[in-house]
């Protein structure tokens, strides 16, 4: 449990709205299996920052135990509750009982970065439907859920900036080359 990373916790989001959802068949049984030899991606530090602030509410550049609970139950893991002390005995470096950011990065480049499965369980959480489509009120939805505001006019211009091929909504490919713009191949 202590390994959980941030993208698997925002998979938690699309299995709390539709707990029924079948896996999406776009992926091959090969996509779904964690062979340890798939594409690893180092995380972008200043992405990083910024899901640390989302998770840090009161901006004190630490990430407190209710913090991360508050995050838990955003994503509807109110079984992981109990967990939380052991991910802080794992995460927390200095023993001081919270997650700084350089500690919060130590963690998510521990076992090679950010792994195809990682992505993979992203997009989900946004392809609210299951049909391998992201359009800007799946955008909208998640983001209310995580407590941010978005209108639909900016949820669209974000579907845009990512749209490849200009059909209006974010296929894989355009959310894998999203994701990992930036990011090192390791």
């Amino acid at each position: 449990m202590s390994n959980m990373c941030f993208l698997e916790f925002q998979y938690h989001i699309s299995k709390r709205r539709n707990i029924s959802r079948k896996p999406s068949r776009q992926f091959s049984s090969r996509d779904r299996q964690s062979s340890g030899l798939e594409p690893a991606f180092q995380p972008d530090e200043n992405e990083m920052k910024q899901v640390f602030d989302m998770i840090d509410k009161d901006k004190d550049g630490k990430i407190s135990q209710e913090e991360y609970k508050a995050m838990l139950k955003v994503l509807g893991k109110d079984d992981l509750m109990q967990a939380v002390p052991k991910i802080f005995k794992a995460v927390d470096l200095k023993r001081d009982g919270f997650i700084d950011f350089k500690e919060f990065m130590e963690y998510h480049k521990k076992g090679g970065g950010v792994k195809l499965m990682d992505l993979l369980a992203a997009f989900r959480v946004f392809d609210l439907n299951g049909d391998g489509k992201i359009c800007a009120k799946d955008v909208q939805g998640v983001l209310r859920g995580l407590g941010e505001g978005c209108s639909q006019e900016d949820c669209q211009r974000m579907v845009r900036a990512v749209d490849i091929d200009g059909d209006g909504v974010v296929k894989m490919n355009d959310f894998m080359n999203m994701m990992t713009r930036g990011m090192k191949h390791v």
